[in-house]
């Protein structure tokens, strides 16, 4: 499946393709892209299966999310860009690297779901069966677990961006719930062997939040750059400054980041 894309900056700079997390979509780096990224890359950010405005029909295994992937870049013409992932996003850049490991030219893990613990997969899926669908944007916002970590203000102007007004003026985010409930429970499966990651990689994670957990640093170490930043799971909500600085600096170290 082609997926649909959005996309910011000059599209002669290097490339920077950015996958979003489960629940997520591609405009979650509008932000980072137009106040930060998009000065210097082409950010490409897709909407994956079963998210936002691409298709939304199974399967929503792993092998299916990486070949839209390698489909949708070919249909753009990307060859061998950057790649950012955030949470499931995350994931699918490990999948792409144990498979397409030629696609990849640097990578970018921001607090990556490498892979999650089986009741907290499950618990997920459970709560994600029912239908998405809030009074407000206030309501989608502040009634999150991690309100009080948040820019409350970056969170409020992504609503919008993800939610289809509905007749009765409630607001429903714009995913596939099977979609999702899927993808959870596949995120409690283990993830490629950490020695399928050959390209220079990024790891940047919330210790609050642990997501990232010991044994992960343990299987990467030595492979990939740390940073750490405050705040929980989503670090361009809790953690913008320092989640930009951080990817900005690694991917302009590339040798061909110079256009």
């Amino acid at each position: 499946m082609r997926l649909h894309v959005h996309e910011w900056g000059d599209p002669s700079a290097p490339a920077v393709v950015a996958l979003h997390g489960v629940t997520a979509h591609g405009e979650r780096y509008r932000q980072l892209a137009e106040e930060r990224w998009a000065k210097r890359f082409h950010v490409v950010a897709p909407d994956l299966r079963g998210h936002g405005r691409s298709g939304w029909e199974g399967p929503w295994d792993f092998a299916t999310h990486v070949s839209d992937l390698v489909e949708t870049l070919d249909a753009l013409g990307l060859d061998r860009p950057h790649w950012v992932g955030h949470s499931f996003g995350g994931r699918l850049v490990l999948e792409l690297a144990a498979r397409h490991p030629e696609r990849i030219r640097r990578a970018v893990l921001l607090d990556p779901a490498i892979d999650i613990l089986p009741h907290v997969a499950e618990f997920m899926a459970e709560a994600e069966s029912v239908e998405p669908i809030v009074a407000t944007a206030e309501e989608s916002v502040l009634g999150r677990h991690d309100a009080g970590e948040i820019d409350v203000a970056r969170a409020l102007a992504d609503v919008p961006l993800h939610h289809d007004v509905l007749a009765d003026g409630r607001l429903r985010r714009r995913t596939s719930q099977e979609a999702v409930v899927a993808i959870y429970r596949a995120l409690a499966t283990p993830p490629p062997p950490a020695r399928t990651l050959t390209m220079p990689t990024l790891l940047l994670y919330a210790p609050m939040y642990g997501l990232v957990r010991d044994d992960h640093l343990a299987a990467y170490a030595g492979r990939v750059e740390v940073v750490t930043v405050p705040g929980l799971h989503m670090v361009m909500w809790s953690a913008f400054d320092e989640t930009a600085d951080a990817v900005e600096r690694f991917l302009s170290e590339d040798p061909r980041a110079e256009r």
